[in-house]
């Protein structure tokens, strides 16, 4: 019998890098969710005389912190978490890099040049590929209010455009998306057409996001793997995850 052991060591010598944020009672969330939405490590039972053992629970939104979000999230009848088999939320990994557009105008949205110019430097980007979009906003981690970046009366983030995930989509036909911010949309966009609508053509789509990522200064362009675990929770829309990626050297 075959073994992958050896893929395993062989795996291990290569650089793993934490793609999502750590979460404490502090951690910020979507202020339109309800007050004690977060409840974390209280303890259920205690079971004292030399067991010291104790049994905690946790109460989170789905869409807390790094989270997966699938697409029921927003379209009815859609997939959810049981729908996913393991084997899709690990995929080759490719990062569109616009932090540098990101550092001067805050509501800097990718546009299909950008997908193109980065194509023409890296090759045509591959069916079935996670395309995770860097902004180095997830830097700004754990504060909320410099996530949310609010002046002039609203929020302020980089963020897809419509054309971009249009040809991401459409041309290329990646598997998944991801990004740093809190959203899939520039605010500056939602806000004028008052919707999440890249978000919503990503998810009727039948692709699956995964918001706030983190640490992807610390991944090349090409040639990773990303791996997404969420509790297995059958009906969920969407669920804080664990997400890596293994870099090569």
């Amino acid at each position: 019998m075959s073994s992958l052991w050896p893929v395993l060591e062989q795996l291990k010598q290569h650089r793993w890098v934490e793609l999502s944020h750590e979460l404490t009672e502090d951690s910020p969330y979507w202020e339109g969710m309800p007050d004690g939405c977060v409840d974390l490590n209280s303890v259920l039972m205690d079971f004292d005389g030399g067991f010291n053992l104790k049994i905690q629970g946790h109460k989170l939104p789905g869409q807390f912190g790094t989270h997966i979000d699938f697409p029921g999230h927003f379209v009815p009848g859609a997939r959810l978490n049981k729908d996913f088999p393991v084997i899709d939320e690990v995929l080759p990994l490719v990062v569109v890099d616009i932090h540098e557009q990101a550092a001067t105008n805050d509501d800097y949205e990718v546009t299909v040049d950008d997908i193109k110019a980065f194509e023409a430097t890296h090759g045509t980007i591959p069916a079935g590929t996670f395309v995770a979009l860097r902004t180095d906003w997830s830097k700004r981690w754990p504060d909320g209010e410099a996530l949310a970046n609010v002046y002039d009366g609203r929020e302020h983030a980089p963020g897809w455009s419509m054309e971009a995930l249009k040809y991401l989509i459409e041309e290329r036909d990646v598997a998944a998306v991801g990004h740093e911010t809190l959203d899939t949309d520039a605010p500056i966009t939602s806000s004028a057409v008052d919707d999440l609508q890249c978000e919503r053509y990503v998810l009727a789509q039948d692709r699956f996001q995964v918001e706030l990522l983190a640490n992807l200064d610390q991944v090349p362009a090409t040639g990773a793997l990303i791996f997404v675990g969420a509790a297995r929770i059958a009906d969920a829309n969407g669920m804080p995850v664990r997400a890596w990626a293994i870099v090569p050297d």
